[in-house]
C-alpha cells in the first residue's frame, strides 16, 4: 500500500500535500481482518497543515483507503476523472461511505496547492488514466512516478510522456521518487500488445470454455482479451462484482467503445462451451472470488469441465501462493487445464524493469535517486542501478523516515509514527484493539468456557456446564474430551475447602488452573479458558 507525505517551509509553517492512500490485503496472521491500512497519526496531527491529497491512479495499493480515511482529514482530494469515476463506483458499493466530491485533473495539466505546483505526466500502467506528478517548490521540483512503464503499443491509453520528463530533467529535477517493483529484472517489460496475440492464440485453439482470471482493475487486459475472443467468433462474460464495477466506470469513460456487449451471466447454460470466454475474478485465491467459487462447484450458474481452459493472466501477490495452489488443484481435479505465465505470456507487468528505469534516470537526470515501491530487495537494487547510472545522491528510505530534501544533503532527519491499522468489518484499530492478536491464539489452542453455581454455603448447586471451541472431542481412543476437562473442574472445586468456595474467584483460578492442565496433559496444548462462577 502507498502513502507518501511531501512538505515544503520551515518547521512551524510547513505545508504539506499527501500523495496516494492505499490499502493492502490483510494476511493469514490477521484472521478475519479484511484489509490493512497505513497508520496516518502523523498526517492527522499535521491538522489544517496538510492542504490535499492528490492520488496518482486507481489502483487499490494507492486509493483505496480513501473511504475509510478521508473522515479524518476531510480534505480536497484530486485525481483523474477515471479514478474519480471508480471512488464514486467504491462509495456506492460500500454502506455509509462518505461523500467526497474529488477535483479533477488531466494529464498536462499543472495545478497549485499551496506552495506545491503539481504538474501531471502521463504513463502508461495496467489502468486508464495513471499519473506520475512533477511537485515543484523554491526548493527544486521532485518527480513521483507513481506505478509506470514503458510500452509503446499500449493496448489502452497511450505510451509514457518521454518528452515531459525529458524536458524536467533539462530545467533540472532535485529528486526522482521511483517505482522500484521490477528493479531485480534485467531487460524492458514486454508490451501488452504481445501479451494480447499470446491470449487470442490460445482462445483461438481452445476446444472447450476458456476463463481468463486477471486483476479487476486491468482494463487493457480485459479490453485485449475481449477482442481475442470476438476475432475467435466468441461471447465474452464477466463473473464478479467488482469487475463488473470496474467496467461500467471504463465503459462510462469510453475506455471499451467497439467491444461487443458482454454476456449476462444467465445465458450461460445456453452458450455453447467452444463459443464462450469468461473474465473473472479470483486470480490471489480470494475464497469469496468467482474462481473460487467454481472451483468448489459452489458457483450458482457457471462451471467448468474437463477440456475447459483456466489462464491466470496476473502474478502472484506474494503471501497468497497458498490459496492460489489450493484454487488450481481443485480446477485440475475437475479436469481442467490450468495456463499462466510460467506456461506462456498471459502476463506482463506494469512496473519498469532495469533498462526502463535506466531510461527514467537519463531523461530526468535527478541530483537525488529515492526508491521506492517494492520490497527490501527492490530497493536496494534499485539503489544499486541509480549509484551506477551516476546519481550524485542515492537515499535509503523506508517507512516513518522524514527526508530532507532541500536544502543541503538529502538525509533522514527524524522518524515519526508509522505502521499499519486494520479494517475489521466495520471497524478501524490495531490488532490489540480489534482482538486481532486474541483471536490468533484461538485459532491455534481453541477455547473451553467454563460455568460453576455455587449455592450460599458453597456447595454445587448444579452440574459443571462445559463448552469445548475448536477442540480435539476425544483424546486416547473413546476417551471424550470433554469428560477429561469435565472431572478436571469438579476436581478442582473438590479440593476447594466449602469456605473457601464463597470467594469466586479462588473458585474460578482453581477451575481454570486444572482445566489449562488437563487439557496440557492430555493434549499438549493450553486452550484460553474462561471459568464464569454464580451463586444461587
Amino acid at each position: 500500500m502507498n502513502l507518501a507525505l511531501y512538505g515544503y517551509g520551515p518547521p512551524r509553517k510547513r505545508e504539506w500535500i499527501m500523495v496516494d492512500c492505499g490499502v493492502t490485503f490483510a494476511g493469514p496472521n490477521l484472521p478475519g481482518v479484511d484489509l490493512e491500512l497505513p497508520d496516518v497519526r502523523y498526517a492527522i496531527g499535521l491538522g489544517d497543515d496538510l492542504k490535499a491529497i492528490v492520488i496518482t491512479h486507481a489502483h487499490e495499493d494507492h486509493y483505496g483507503a480513501l473511504l475509510s480515511l478521508w473522515p479524518m482529514f476531510e480534505k480536497p482530494v484530486y485525481c483523474t476523472p477515471f479514478c474519480a469515476g471508480m471512488l464514486e463506483a467504491k462509495a456506492a458499493w460500500e454502506h455509509d461511505a462518505p461523500e467526497i466530491r474529488p477535483i479533477h485533473y488531466n494529464a498536462g495539466q499543472t495545478f497549485e496547492i499551496g506552495p506545491f505546483s503539481i504538474e501531471a505526466i502521463y504513463v502508461t500502467h495496467s489502468i486508464p488514466e495513471p499519473m506520475s506528478l512533477a511537485i515543484t517548490t523554491p526548493a527544486g521540483t521532485a518527480i513521483h512516478t507513481g506505478d509506470w512503464k514503458l510500452d509503446d503499443d499500449p493496448s489502452l491509453g497511450r505510451p509514457t510522456d518521454a518528452d515531459a520528463f525529458k524536458r524536467l530533467g533539462k530545467a533540472g529535477v532535485l529528486a526522482l521518487i521511483s517505482d522500484s517493483t521490477n528493479a531485480m529484472r534485467e531487460g524492458v517489460s514486454p508490451s501488452e500488445v504481445e501479451v494480447s496475440d499470446s491470449l487470442a492464440k490460445i482462445i483461438t485453439e481452445a476446444p472447450g470454455r476458456v476463463a481468463v482470471t486477471t486483476f479487476s482493475s486491468n482494463v487493457g487486459r480485459i479490453r485485449s482479451i475481449a477482442q481475442a475472443a470476438t476475432a475467435a467468433g466468441r461471447r465474452v462474460m464477466l463473473l464478479g462484482s467488482s469487475i463488473r464495477r470496474v467496467i461500467d466506470v471504463a465503459s462510462d469513460h469510453g475506455y471499451l467503445d467497439g467491444i461487443a456487449e458482454f454476456a449476462d451471466e444467465d445465458e450461460f447454460p445456453s452458450i455453447d462451451r467452444r463459443e464462450l470466454v469468461i473474465v473473472l475474478t479470483g486470480s490471489q485465491g480470494e475464497a469469496r472470488a468467482a474462481l473460487a467459487k467454481i472451483a468448489r462447484q459452489e458457483h450458482r450458474t457457471v462451471s467448468l469441465a474437463p477440456g475447459d481452459i483456466v489462464i491466470y493472466s496476473s502474478r502472484t501477490i506474494p503471501g497468497n501462493e497458498k490459496p492460489i495452489i489450493e484454487t488450481k488443484n481443485l480446477l485440475i481435479d475437475q479436469g481442467v487445464e490450468i495456463i499462466d505465465d510460467d506456461d506462456a505470456l498471459v502476463h506482463v507487468s506494469g512496473h519498469p524493469r532495469r533498462n526502463e528505469l535506466r531510461a527514467m534516470l537519463d531523461w530526468t537526470k535527478p541530483q537525488i535517486c529515492v526508491p521506492v515501491h517494492g520490497e527490501a530487495a527492490h530497493l536496494t537494487a534499485h539503489a544499486e542501478l541509480a549509484r551506477e547510472a551516476g546519481v550524485p545522491q542515492v537515499t535509503r528510505v523506508r517507512n516513518g523516515d522524514l527526508l530532507r530534501l532541500a536544502p543541503g544533503e538529502a538525509e533522514v532527519i527524524d522518524q515519526v509514527p508509522s505502521g499499519r491499522i486494520c479494517l475489521d468489518g466495520k471497524i478501524l484499530g490495531n490488532p490489540t484493539e480489534l482482538g486481532v492478536v486474541a483471536r490468533r491464539k484461538l485459532s491455534y489452542v481453541g477455547a473451553v468456557a467454563v460455568s460453576v453455581v455455587l449455592d450460599k454455603r458453597g456447595r454445587l448447586a448444579d452440574d459443571i456446564d462445559i463448552e469445548l471451541m475448536g477442540m480435539p472431542q476425544n483424546v486416547g481412543v473413546d476417551e471424550s474430551f470433554d469428560d477429561v476437562l469435565y472431572e478436571a473442574a469438579m476436581s478442582a472445586v473438590g479440593s476447594i475447602p466449602p469456605a473457601r468456595r464463597k470467594d469466586e474467584t479462588t473458585v474460578e483460578s482453581a477451575v481454570r488452573r486444572a482445566v489449562r492442565a488437563a487439557a496440557r496433559d492430555h493434549w499438549g496444548k493450553k486452550p484460553v479458558t474462561v471459568v464464569f462462577v454464580a451463586k444461587v
